[in-house]
C-alpha cells in the first residue's frame, strides 16, 4: 500500500472516531435530563400536597371533638363577670371533658360554659381540678359526643409532626400545625411544683389555645396545650397524654389527687442499650433524677442527682409518667423498693413516700 493510501485510510478512521466521540459526547450531554433518580424524585409541591393531605384528614375527623369553654368568675359585689376562656377536647363519650386547671380554676358553680363545633351550648360541672399538672375535668350533658382516641407518650419522637386545635383568642377551631421540638421538659405549674416530661412544641399557640389537643399525624391526642412564653417565639408547650390519662382517672374515681410524695424532680431518659444487656433489663426509658429536695424522703433514702430508676417495687419504671402512676396514696408511710442504675451499677434504694393531698 502506497503512502498516499495509508495516509487516506487514517484520516478515514479519524473521521469516524471524532463521529463516535462526538456521538458519546451528545449522549452524556442528554442523559441527565433523561435520569431514572429525577424520575422518581417526588417534587417540592407532592411532598407539600402530601403534608396537607395529612393535616386537612386530621382535622376534619378531630374538630367535632373540641370544644370552647367560656368562664365567669363572682366578683366582690356577689356578681358574675366573664373571666376568660380556653379550650377542652371530649375525653369519653358520656360527656367526660379535658382541659387546663388554669381555664375553669377559681369558676363559680355554675360559671363554666361550654361550646360544641355543631352549635350546642350546655353548662359544665367541674368534676376535679388539679393545679399541680394544670389539668382539670369538667362533665357536660350533650347529644352526639365523639371522644378523641389517645395516643402513646413512649411512642412520640423529636421531630414528629403535630397539630394544634382550638380556640385562640376566642376564634372558634383554629387549627396549627408544627413538629415536637424537644421532649422531657420541665415548666413550673401555677401551685409552683414543677410540670415534668413536657413536650415542646413550635405548632402556634395563643390564649385560648390552653387545654386543647396537640394532635399527631393520626389524629391521636399526645399532649393537653397548656403553656407559651409570651417574650419568644415557637416556644410552646403541652402536657404529656401519659399524664393526662393519670390525673383524669384519679378525678373520675375520687375528684380530688391524692399522691405519695418523693421529693425529686426528673424526667423520662434512654437507658443504654449496653447497660441495659448487662443488667438484663427488657425496657428502653426510665425515670432519669435531675434533682432532689432537702429533708425529702428521696433525699433520706439518698437518691442522687443522674441516678435512673428502673425498678419500683416489682414494677419497671419507663419514665417519669410510669412513676407519678405508682406514686399514689397506697405507697405512702411504706417502705419502698427503689432499683436505681447509678453509673455502671444497679443498687437498691429503700424509700418511704410521704401522703401529699391535693385537694
Amino acid at each position: 500500500m502506497g503512502i498516499e493510501s495509508r495516509a487516506a485510510l487514517v484520516n478515514q478512521n479519524s473521521m469516524q472516531s471524532s463521529k463516535k466521540l462526538e456521538f458519546l459526547s451528545g449522549e452524556w450531554e442528554a442523559a441527565p435530563r433523561f435520569s431514572r433518580f429525577d424520575a422518581e424524585t417526588p417534587s417540592e409541591s407532592d411532598a407539600l400536597d402530601a403534608y396537607s393531605q395529612v393535616v386537612t384528614t386530621v382535622v376534619e375527623r378531630a374538630s367535632a371533638s373540641v370544644v370552647k369553654i367560656e368562664v365567669s368568675r363572682r366578683g366582690r359585689d356577689g356578681n358574675e363577670r366573664m373571666a376568660g376562656s380556653g379550650s377542652g377536647f371530649i375525653f369519653t363519650p358520656d360527656g367526660f371533658v379535658i382541659t387546663n386547671s388554669h381555664v375553669v380554676h377559681g369558676a363559680s358553680p355554675t360559671g363554666v360554659t361550654v361550646h360544641t363545633l355543631d352549635g350546642e351550648t350546655c353548662r359544665a360541672n367541674v368534676v376535679g381540678d388539679d393545679p399541680h399538672t394544670d389539668l382539670a375535668l369538667l362533665r357536660i350533658d350533650a347529644r352526639h359526643l365523639t371522644p378523641l382516641a389517645l395516643g402513646d407518650a413512649r411512642h412520640i419522637r423529636v421531630g414528629q409532626m403535630v397539630i394544634a386545635i382550638g380556640n385562640p383568642m376566642g376564634f372558634q377551631s383554629t387549627v396549627t400545625a408544627g413538629v415536637v421540638s424537644a421532649l422531657g421538659r420541665s415548666i413550673r405549674s401555677s401551685s409552683g411544683r414543677l410540670i415534668e416530661d413536657v413536650i415542646q412544641t413550635d405548632a402556634a399557640l395563643n390564649p385560648g389555645n390552653s387545654g386543647g389537643p396537640l394532635l399527631n399525624a393520626r389524629g391521636e391526642v399526645v399532649g393537653v396545650n397548656t403553656a407559651v412564653i409570651p417574650s419568644a417565639q415557637g416556644l410552646c408547650f403541652a402536657i404529656s397524654v401519659g399524664t393526662a390519662q393519670f390525673i383524669a382517672g384519679k378525678l373520675i374515681q375520687f375528684g380530688v389527687v391524692r399522691r405519695s410524695y418523693l421529693g425529686l424532680q426528673g424526667q423520662t431518659a434512654a437507658v443504654h442499650t449496653a447497660l441495659a444487656r448487662f443488667h438484663d433489663l427488657d425496657q428502653r426509658t426510665a425515670a432519669l433524677v435531675t434533682g432532689v429536695s432537702e429533708e425529702s424522703p428521696a433525699a433520706r433514702a439518698g437518691l442522687r442527682e443522674g441516678d435512673l430508676i428502673v425498678r419500683f417495687d416489682d414494677h419497671t419504671v419507663e419514665g417519669v409518667d410510669t412513676l407519678h402512676r405508682l406514686l399514689d396514696e397506697t405507697v405512702a408511710g411504706r417502705t419502698t423498693a427503689l432499683t436505681v442504675l447509678r453509673g455502671r451499677a444497679a443498687i437498691e434504694v429503700a424509700v418511704r413516700a410521704e401522703l401529699r393531698c391535693d385537694d
